[in-house]
């Protein structure tokens, strides 16, 4: 027996929240845009009546099904537990990477900065954009450039001294690509950064080799 409605949880071809209507012409209804425009309806009407709310939603469900907008998968998922960990990484990062610089502040040795080039291993706009954001939240590095064609991050580090900490200043970003990825990527995303990370450009060294500056 077919269903009526059916959610975006039983059906993952759909997009995320959202649900289709069964029958002879199938309609898909965004459900953030249904919640939306519910909110608009009330707000145009000055009162939190749940008659008010009621008739909100059955105009918004009218107007979806009346015009409905062409399917737009943003490729973005939510796993709950994958962005637990994005949150308690990032902030022990920020915290340990605060205070090595710090450090670096207070220290009478010059250090010397560099520019260096990181792959990465998912390709789509929004995963590029979502780990850039994650890097340059942690102090000590920043990301000067995003090159879409090969999917790579220019970061520029404060400490690079040595090259052990080039060689951790890469293996961090990758950590973040991956947890980035698997709090909101999709599966075949997920599947792409649990194989090891690319060859360090410009060394031919894995990681885990020691660097150069790029």
């Amino acid at each position: 027996m077919k269903r009526l409605i059916t959610l975006s949880y039983r059906n993952k071809r759909l997009p995320p929240f959202s649900c289709e209507f069964g029958g002879r012409r199938r309609r898909v209804l965004d459900l953030p845009l249904i919640a939306w425009l519910t909110v608009i309806w009330v707000l145009l009407w000055s009162s939190l009546h749940w008659a008010n709310v009621l008739t909100g939603v059955v105009v918004a469900v009218a107007v979806c099904l009346a015009f409905p907008l062409p399917q737009v998968d943003l490729g973005l998922r939510l796993h709950p537990w994958g962005i637990l960990r994005l949150a308690g990484f990032l902030l022990y990062d920020m915290y340990t990477s605060g205070v090595k610089v710090t450090r670096q502040i207070f220290d009478d040795r010059p250090h010397r900065a560099a520019v260096m080039a990181v792959p990465l291993r998912c390709r789509s706009d929004l995963m590029l954009t979502a780990t850039a954001v994650a890097v340059s939240n942690v102090p000590g590095g920043s990301v000067v450039e995003v090159r879409r064609a090969t999917a790579t991050v220019f970061l520029h580090v404060l400490d690079a001294d040595r090259p052990a900490e080039l060689d951790a200043a890469r293996r961090s970003v990758w950590r973040l690509e991956e947890l980035t990825v698997r709090a909101f990527g999709t599966p075949d995303e997920i599947e792409r950064v649990a194989a090891p990370p690319p060859t360090a450009p410009g060394t031919g060294e894995q990681p885990g080799e020691q660097g150069e500056d790029a």
